[in-house]
């Protein structure tokens, strides 16, 4: 899930600069607190992005930014219609007893 705290944009150039850049480190880890550090952010905010956009990019296995937002969206709209069910039932049962010609 995407920090409301950076812009896609900076997002996307802290990815674009880790992925030019990397080589120039001794290691991934040190590629990212350089980067991040630079980009004024956590170095694990940077490990998280890069690791989603390799999954975004079908380069890892993992649920892609795109399913996540989707799931989110579905699981929204069960849980209303769920509550619209509950006040469609509460009130049919509701108008069936004061209808009911059997009840005095």
């Amino acid at each position: 899930m995407m920090s409301t705290r950076y812009s896609a944009e900076v997002r996307a150039k802290s990815v674009r600069l880790f992925r030019e850049h990397s080589g120039d480190y001794p290691s991934e880890w040190a590629a990212m607190r350089a980067i991040s550090a630079r980009m004024g952010m956590n170095a694990e905010t940077l490990r998280h992005w890069v690791r989603q956009a390799e999954v975004d990019q079908g380069q890892a296995a993992g649920v892609t930014t795109e399913s996540a937002k989707e799931v989110r969206e579905l699981r929204r709209k069960v849980s209303e219609l769920e509550r619209t069910t509950g006040i469609l039932k509460a009130a049919s049962a509701f108008f069936a007893r004061e209808y009911d010609p059997l009840l005095p």
